[in-house]
């Protein structure tokens, strides 16, 4: 397992974290009541590029009572594949869709039990499935 600094240049990683923090407007959905409920609605922003099988990006966070980001995320584990391109696109495409879902919408009683406590969210670059 490497760390990102081992994968990217740093102006890569400084970008990337940019965008992340560029949060978009609250996506509208029923409200978050459960984990499950949460990563369901994360996974529906955050998707890996196509074209890039076998990358992986883990993004740590924490979020305020409301569904919003408390503090800065980070980038806690990175295998990147394919050239320096391919690797910038598919962390800028996996932090641009994770900071579209941001503030999420949560109930009141998820918010009180995710408050500050660190989560994690990994997406993985997947092949392509075809259909015989």
């Amino acid at each position: 397992m490497k760390r990102l600094g081992g994968n990217i240049s740093g102006g890569v990683r400084t970008a990337a974290l940019a965008l992340l923090l560029a949060i978009s407007p609250e996506a509208e959905s029923a409200p978050a009541n459960s984990l499950r409920e949460l990563y369901a609605a994360l996974g529906e922003c955050v998707k890996a590029p196509a074209g890039v099988p076998g990358s992986e990006i883990t993004v740590v966070f924490s979020l305020k009572r409301d569904g919003s980001l408390l503090g800065k995320p980070r980038i806690s584990h990175a295998k990147l594949l394919g050239d320096a391109n391919a690797q910038r696109d598919f962390v800028a495409s996996v932090l641009a869709g994770f900071s579209r879902c941001l503030p999420i919408s949560i109930t009141d009683g998820l918010g009180g039990a995710v408050a500050g406590r660190p989560m994690r969210f990994r997406v993985i670059g997947r092949p392509r499935e075809t259909r015989v």
